[in-house]
């Protein structure tokens, strides 16, 4: 069969066939989280977007470099060049060192992301170690030509790059409609235009992270970041650079931009962009408050959850839906998604146990010809679970002895569901009940830990010593706070 993978790069915004720069090597640089809370809904579905087509591209045969960042410094409140840094903020509202505030969620993070069975990248720099790379990506932008320092921060001359090269190529914006549609704001009269974006800032004396630099003692803008460790790990010119949706603009633009002035390249040639998760329509986010933390959504502990939901039945949710649609959370789809997984499970136990005829009628070459024509039309992750569940009708009916398989056809349709399933959609088996035991768990462990602070009260301190110890043991970490208490495993 014909094994082209087509892709839709948002740079061209059209489907084209994936041709490897330097192939069979593959640079994919996909936008990692911003480490100041816990993972909610929304991180997931970039994660196992982007796990899926690692996946795919391996089995292939491409060997792919997978870079993953961690945002740990420059991302300021409101995505723009003033407020506070996220984490920063985050460090002097619970007075711990911002190192502490990324060790603490980059651990969480990777906890979530292991029960989503979503695989760990190649490469996962942080932005924090990258500075040196990032005052030198800024250095020759200057040199260059399009960039200027102003009061100690540095910011990219976007008005005179796009006299030279064009602006907006990756989202569409006009510079015309950025004049009329952006407004100076409070902080921002250093710079030439209020959409000049920071590649470099200043930073205030308040200000806890701050690195020196030819300029000031100041840290790198968001931006910078990206372009830094793309090129560091990847080279100046690699395949893939994908992200949510919502960092189209100005995020990648800014990118495109700031790669463009420093190698005069395009450095990217597939962008490639995820849709969002919203709730009751709105975009899921921080930002916005209306977001569901993975751990919730794990243990059923937000009020707007009907009941707690297993970490397959999540990834299978947002498999359901093309990564390019929107999703909409509600517990119907949900539950829809956690039956749904079911059904497939239990058509792999039954087809574990199907006994081959000596002839059969049944071509199951055909259900994986189905699933290779839609991963390779644009990762249609939907059609392949399509696909399963219309073969489950041929398991059932073989089953039943209405339909006979032979050996060859049987062995072809246990690998097409362990392939694609388990290999590719990376889905897994998962205890029954699974999602009931981790309420019950959670339940007895604070049983036990309100039992501790009663203790304490009662100034019974050997036997709130006892409970933390034997709690301890079983691996469950406990961090006291004045009204209460926090745990997890």
């Amino acid at each position: 069969m014909d094994n082209k993978l087509i892709v839709y790069n948002s740079l061209s915004r059209k489907k084209e066939e994936f041709k490897p720069i330097n192939s069979p090597l593959v640079g994919m640089y996909v936008c990692g989280p911003t480490v100041y809370g816990d993972a909610h809904l929304g991180h997931a579905r970039p994660a196992i977007t982007f796990d899926l087509l690692f996946r795919y591209m391996k089995h292939l045969g491409f060997k792919v470099r997978y870079v993953r960042n961690i945002t740990d410094v420059g991302h300021l409140e409101n995505d723009a060049d003033e407020g506070e840094d996220k984490i920063g903020k985050k460090a002097r509202l619970e007075q711990i060192e911002p190192m502490e505030v990324v060790e603490y969620y980059t651990a969480r993070y990777h906890r979530e992301m292991d029960k989503l069975n979503v695989q760990r990248p190649s490469i996962e720099p942080r932005a924090s170690g990258h500075i040196i790379e990032q005052i030198e990506l800024t250095k020759k932008i200057i040199e260059n030509g399009f960039a200027y320092e102003s009061n100690g921060s540095v910011y990219f001359d976007v008005e005179k790059y796009n006299k030279q090269h064009k602006y907006g190529i990756l989202s569409g914006r006009v510079l015309d409609d950025l004049y009329s549609n952006t407004r100076d704001l409070d902080g921002q009269s250093e710079k030439r235009n209020s959409f000049d974006f920071a590649l470099w800032k200043k930073a205030s004396p308040e200000h806890i992270m701050r690195w020196p630099s030819p300029w000031s003692d100041g840290f790198p803008g968001w931006h910078a970041e990206c372009s830094a460790m793309g090129h560091k790990y990847l080279g100046d010119e690699f395949d893939i650079h994908g992200g949510g949706m919502d960092l189209l603009f100005p995020h990648h633009e800014c990118e495109i931009a700031q790669n463009t002035a420093s190698t005069g390249k395009n450095t990217v040639k597939y962008w490639i962009h995820n849709n969002m998760i919203t709730i009751n329509g709105q975009k899921m986010g921080k930002s916005l408050g209306n977001f569901i933390t993975l751990e919730d959504l794990f243990n059923g502990t937000n009020e707007v959850l009907e009941k707690a939901y297993s970490p397959m039945t999540i990834r299978f949710f947002i498999l359901q839906a093309h990564y390019r649609s929107t999703l909409d959370f509600s517990n119907e789809a949900l539950q829809a998604a956690e039956k749904g997984l079911a059904r497939l499970l239990k058509g792999v136990e039954t087809l574990e146990k199907l006994k081959p005829s000596n002839q059969g009628n049944i071509d199951a070459k055909e259900l994986k010809n189905n699933c290779y024509q839609a991963m390779n039309d644009d990762l249609n992750s939907p059609i392949v679970i399509a696909h399963l569940f219309d073969a489950l009708k041929t398991i059932n009916s073989i089953e039943a002895g209405k339909e006979t398989i032979d050996t060859e056809n049987l062995n072809v349709l246990k690998e097409a569901f362990n392939l694609f399933l388990f290999d590719i959609l990376g889905t897994q088996k998962e205890t029954q009940n699974t999602a009931t035991n981790n309420e019950v768990l959670k339940d007895v462990v604070d049983m036990v830990l309100n039992l501790r602070m009663q203790a304490k009260t009662n100034k019974d301190y050997a036997t709130s010593d006892f409970i933390r110890d034997e709690l301890t043991k079983l691996g469950i970490t406990i961090k006291d706070k004045k009204d209460g208490f926090e745990w997890e495993m």
